[in-house]
Parts: C-alpha cells; structure tokens; sequence
C-alpha cells in the first residue's frame, strides 16, 4: 500500500514532508491525516531543524477526501475531522521552522495545511481557496483569518474566490513567489541558511512570534525578555558570534 505521505530527513537536519496521493489531488483522507501527525512527531526525535512541507503531483491538495466520507456516520465525520485538526496543530506547534512549499492548487484542508507552515513559498501556479460553507459544512475559519484578516478570509468563505499566488502574496499568505525553473535552487538556499543557523535561537524567535501575537505587547514584551533569558543561560550565542569574526 503507498504511504499517503513520505518523510525523510537529509544529513543536514532539513526533513521533507511530501503528500503524496497524486492520484487523489493529494486529498486529505485518515491516512493522510495520521501519516502527517506521524511526520511531525519523527521530525522533533530526529532533531530536524527545518521542515519542508511539498506535494507530488500538480496539486498541493484537493481538501478533504469526500470520496471517503461518503457512507460515514456522524461519528466517523467528527472523528477525521478532529484528526485533521490535530495533523494542522502538530504541524504549526513544531518547535523548527516549517516551510511549505506549494506549487498548484491548495483547496479546504490544503490552505488549512500550507498555512499551518511558517511561511509559504509559491510557484505562479499556486493558488489557494476555502469554498467550505459553499459546500454545506464548516472549516478553514480560525487560522486563515489570522493571517489574511477577517473580510478577506469571509470573501473567500461566502464566495469561494480563489486567491492567486500574486492575490496570495499581496494578502500575506504567501511570502515569496519564485518560477518553477529556480524554485528548487530558492528551497537549497532557503534550507542551507536556516540549517547553519543555532536551532534553539530559532525556536526561540518561533516561540516568541506566536506567542507574542496572541498577548497584548506588555505580555508579548514579557514573553521575548524570558527567551533572552534561556538564551543567555544556553551560551549558545556566544558561540554563533564567535564565527562572525571568521566571516
């Protein structure tokens, strides 16, 4: 049977993701829900210090494998629903920086995925849209709207407006749009840089970003002088300014 997801992790600590039910659209169904929270957990034993998340095939994902659900009870909706939401939380709470990388459509369950990353990378033919309650259920509504804001996330939620990559990269979902003939040369240099960088200061900075947005800025203050604190107790700094001099 064909995994509906493979992991493998490089010498230099950078871990891939890569969906893979390209005969599906890579639609998230139970495997692919628990193959990714399995992903997530060998990233944190093997160390990884950065995870790519990436697709086979032309489409990021399709969303929710509705081919599946057909026939399901009630019960057996919520339960894939909540490990869906589980596989998106494990991702987002990873202690490294995670970066998806997509290259075509990502609909539903694919945003809900790629925004779950820390940052997005983007070929001019990906695109993003949450036409959920279009399709008579609920989803996509908590993490999108942080990131795009709440009328943007409603425009696409009550409409089904698809975001292009540029559309993607002006709302700030997207960081970065890169051709397909350089993406894999951007992935190398974006993956060699955060690979040499101190892992705990990074996920220090992840910590305190994602923290810091959800406390008002005297809590947000708080949370970054107690990362200084770890910081300096871990001498790990002194170490990385070391080398500077060498540079």
């Amino acid at each position: 049977m064909t995994e509906a997801a493979l992991y493998a992790i490089a010498d230099d600590g950078v871990a891939t993701l890569t969906l893979n039910r390209p005969e599906a659209r890579n639609a998230l169904n139970t495997a692919l829900c628990e193959t990714l929270l399995g992903a997530t957990r060998r990233a944190v034993a093997d160390g990884a210090k950065l995870l790519l998340i990436r697709a086979r095939g032309p489409v990021f994902c399709a969303g929710a494998d509705l081919k599946e659900r057909q026939g399901m009870g009630d019960d057996a909706i919520r339960a894939r629903r909540l490990k869906a939401f589980a596989a998106y939380d494990a991702i987002e709470r990873l202690p490294m920086p995670v970066v998806a990388v997509v290259e075509g459509p990502a609909v539903g369950s694919g945003v809900e995925i790629a925004a779950a990353a820390d940052f997005i990378i983007a070929t001019p033919a990906a695109s993003f849209r949450t036409p959920e309650a279009l399709w008579g259920t609920v989803g996509a509504t908590q993490r999108l709207p942080r990131v795009l804001g709440k009328r943007l996330a409603k425009d696409m939620m009550f409409t089904g407006r698809t975001l292009t990559a540029d559309d993607a990269l002006a709302a700030g979902l997207v960081s970065r749009i890169v051709v397909p003939e350089a993406l894999e040369g951007a992935v190398a240099a974006i993956a060699a840089t955060i690979a040499k960088a101190p892992p705990a200061a990074l996920a220090l900075a992840k910590r305190c970003i994602d923290e810091g947005l959800e406390r008002d800025p005297r809590g947000a203050l708080a949370t970054e002088l107690m990362a200084i604190e770890e910081s300096l107790a871990a001498a790990e700094w002194r170490r990385a300014m070391a080398g500077f001099g060498d540079r």
